[in-house]
This record gives C-alpha cells, sequence and structure tokens, in this order.
C-alpha cells in the first residue's frame, strides 16, 4: 500500500527525521524546486540538549517541544507523515514504513540515534535512558516516586536503595543531569520533603575513562570534575558498569552500588534501516558517507547529523556526535541538491567547529571556544545564550527564559508531577 501524497511535478526528497539535521535541511530547501516529505515517528521536534532539564523538574515538556506541521505550516510542497521507517528500498526508490510506502526522488536519512546498551540486555531492560522527551519524563516520575517511598520505607536497605542515584556516562548529558540533582539536592529536598534528609540522597556519576567531558580540554574537564565534587557528586572514574542485578549497579572491579535509580547516558548508537547494504555500515551502526554527505555507492541517498559517519582531515575518526555538524550538513546538504539539479558541481562539507558547552549547574558550566577556555558564570551565560537561541518557536523561548529566571531566583523548580499515563486499551 502506497501513503497518499499528491502527485507533483517536482522531485521528491523524503526526509526521515526532524532533528536538527533533518529541520535545517527543509527550513532550507526551496520548494520551487522540490517536494518535500518528513517522516518522524514523532509529530515535533524535540530540543535533546534541555532533556534533562525536563527529568530533573527544571522545564515542562512542552517548552523543548515544537510541532513540525506548525513549524512548516507555511511552507509550500511540505507533507509530514506520522511513521516509523521499516526498510529501504533502493532498488525502487521507495521506504517501506507503518502507515505503507513512500517513493522518492531523493532520500535524506537524518533520523539521529539511540542510546547504546553495549549488548547488554539486562542494563537495557532496566536502565532509564534519557534520549527523548518519554524518557526523560519517565525518569522525573521515577526520580519523585522514589522520593515519596523512601519516606514511609521502613527497611535500611531499600530505603538506601530508593536514595541512591547512579548515573553512568560522565558525557555532558551524565554531567548536566548529575548538576541539576545535587541542586535538586540542596534547595528543593529540604522544602518538598522537611522529614528527609537531604544528605540522604546520594548522586553518583561512573565514567570509563580518567576524565569527565572527554570531548573537552585537559583544562575544562578539570574545572568540571571540581565543580561537581564541590557540589557533593560521587564521581568514580576508570571504572565500567558490567551488570545490574537485584538492584546493584556491579562494576568491573566487582564493587557495588545499591539502587533502584540507574540513568544510562554512556553511549549512543545510530538508528538501524533494514535494506541498506552491510558494506555501508560504519562504527556503531553510522553510515559511510563521501565528503557531500551522499551514501557510499549511491547518488540520491544521503545522510546527515549523527548517524553519518564522514571523514575530513580534522577528524579523521569520523564528527563528533553533536548538533552543530548535523546542523551545517544540512545548510550545506540543501544547497548541493539544488546543485545537483541544475548540474552544478557539489560543494564538499567542511566541519567548522564553533566551540563545545557543557552546565554543571547555577553559575557553573565549561566551555572551549577555539583556544579560549572559560568556566563558572560566564561559561554559563554563554551556555544559556546560546540553547535559547536554538529553542524553536518564540513562546518557547519566552517560557524557557521566565523558567530559568524564576528557578534562578526562586532556587525553586516548579515542575515537580508525578503523571503516569495509563496505555490506551480502546482499539
Amino acid at each position: 500500500m502506497d501513503v497518499q501524497i499528491p502527485k507533483s511535478n517536482k522531485k521528491r526528497i523524503v526526509v526521515v527525521g526532524g532533528g536538527f539535521g533533518g529541520l535545517t535541511l527543509i527550513n532550507k530547501l526551496d520548494s520551487k524546486y522540490f517536494q518535500i516529505v518528513l517522516v518522524d515517528r514523532n509529530n515535533y521536534h524535540q530540543f535533546q540538549p534541555l532533556l534533562y532539564q525536563v527529568a530533573s523538574s527544571g522545564l515542562e515538556q512542552g517548552s523543548i517541544s515544537f510541532p513540525f506541521r506548525k513549524h512548516f505550516h507555511k511552507k509550500k510542497n511540505f507533507y509530514f507523515r506520522l511513521a516509523d521507517v521499516k526498510e529501504i528500498d533502493s532498488k525502487s526508490n521507495q521506504i517501506k514504513t507503518s502507515i505503507g510506502n513512500i517513493g522518492y526522488d531523493y532520500l535524506v536519512l537524518a533520523a539521529g540515534t539511540t542510546t547504546n546498551f553495549f549488548g547488554n540486555k539486562e542494563i537495557e531492560e532496566q536502565a532509564l535512558p534519557m534520549k527523548t522527551v518519554e524518557e526523560a519524563l519517565e525518569l522525573k516520575n521515577t526520580l519523585l516516586t522514589n522520593l515519596e517511598k523512601a519516606l514511609d520505607c521502613s527497611d535500611v536497605e531499600t530505603r538506601k536503595e530508593l536514595l541512591n542515584i547512579v548515573i553512568v556516562g560522565a558525557g555532558a548529558t551524565g554531567v548536566e543531569i548529575a548538576g541539576a540533582l545535587s541542586e535538586m539536592r540542596r534547595y528543593i529536598i529540604p522544602k518538598d520533603y522537611p522529614d528527609l534528609k537531604k544528605n540522604n540522597l546520594n548522586i553518583y556519576l561512573i565514567e570509563g575513562s580518567n576524565k569527565v567531558l572527554g570531548n573537552l580540554s585537559e583544562e575544562s574537564s578539570a574545572n568540571a570534575l571540581k565543580a561537581l565534587k564541590k557540589m557533593g557528586v560521587n564521581v568514580i572514574l576508570n571504572k565500567r558498569v558490567t551488570a545490574y542485578k537485584d538492584n546493584k549497579v556491579i562494576m568491573d572491579d566487582e564493587s557495588f552500588i545499591a539502587t533502584k535509580t540507574l540513568v544510562w547516558v554512556s553511549g549512543v548508537a545510530s538508528q538501524h534501516f533494514e535494506g541498506l547494504p552491510d558494506e555501508v555500515v560504519g562504527h556503531a551502526g553510522r553510515l559511510l558517507v563521501n565528503e557531500y554527505n551522499q551514501l557510499q555507492n549511491s547518488s540520491n541517498i544521503f545522510v546527515l547529523g549523527d548517524l553519518c559517519l564522514q571523514y575530513e582531515k580534522s577528524y579523521p575518526k569520523g564528527h563528533p556526535q553533536v548538533a552543530p555538524v548535523a546542523i551545517q550538513q544540512g545548510k550545506l546538504l540543501a544547497s548541493n541538491l539544488k546543485k545537483l539539479e541544475k548540474g552544478e558541481a557539489l560543494k564538499p562539507f567542511k566541519y567548522f567547529n564553533q566551540g563545545t558547552l557543557a552546565t554543571i549547574g547555577r553559575n557553573k558550566a565549561v566551555a572551549d571556544i577555539k583556544s579560549l577556555r572559560l568556566h563558572g558564570f560566564i561559561a554559563w551565560m554563554v551556555w544559556m545564550l546560546v540553547h535559547l537561541r536554538s529553542i524553536l518557536g518564540v513562546r518557547n523561548k519566552l517560557t524557557v527564559l521566565f523558567d530559568w529566571i524564576w528557578n534562578y531566583l526562586t532556587y525553586d523548580q516548579s515542575m515537580r508531577f508525578i503523571i503516569y499515563v495509563k496505555p490506551n486499551k480502546k482499539k
């Protein structure tokens, strides 16, 4: 069955995934030349860098999400379809989705990544990842529910498990959620749970390498580690988590931490698509592309952002899986697709690294901007301005800014709701 999309005399570009790369590409594509179809399993774009603030009750999920249809309602020749992509049939130029088949002239894969559990099914089934709005809400519900349970728990060991939070992976997400929870412990628990001593809540951050924020400079990493320790986060370096059994996080030296809350942000793996040959799949499932973001051995399939593995002289192991790479690739691909239609020479992609940022907490952040190393309040302000500017929608920008100002002045993160949505049993 084919998905019903109006026929057009213009060539059709099907974009799979409305993340930073896909969204930027569609924004820049000229509707005079192409019919554009966006396929995504969600009907909204989610601003992933701020998911940790949803998980820690600092922001509402609606503040960092924006509906695709609303964003593109003025764009001509644009169509959105809510679907999962099951298979790519490159011979017939079709994608097979959960709602039917969609033909394409050009296909752009920009579906991003998912959490990498490194084949550990036990951890995958029990740990809490944080790659989507739904996962951030689940983590928030778990954290708040465990605090409520701890109040009336008489068993010492069970109470300890409820009040120990273990975060695996000290990249930006791990550091940010650890910092946010530490501030929650300091400012929120004494007010919301006066009969629960704040010092009973223990936050552990485990990293397999010898530094936190491994993609930042040694100086910035050291400043981040110092800030985390000062905030009372128990940072454990050079240890890998091997198992999670009986509410115990077990490390490679056989030491363990008892907990009912295991947050897994230790790596990512690319989304998988059936139908693509094995030879185009590289490390961690990333798809091999040339300097024009064309899939290896393909003329009309392109890959953007975290999903692609693209080499250049400055990045012999591939580009970092961060939003600026996807955004820059999306802008260039929009131009190159137009050039392709005109028979003009394509421009190769070259990543311009504008800097790397990470926040740890209130007035605490680190930034590597070229040779400049910032930390503390100035880096925190830079981090806020960069992220605020990147959020979609004027209303969302204002809502986030207001919540940040409110949280800063009152020391109060006010989105502390436990809301579980029951599955819809109606057919």
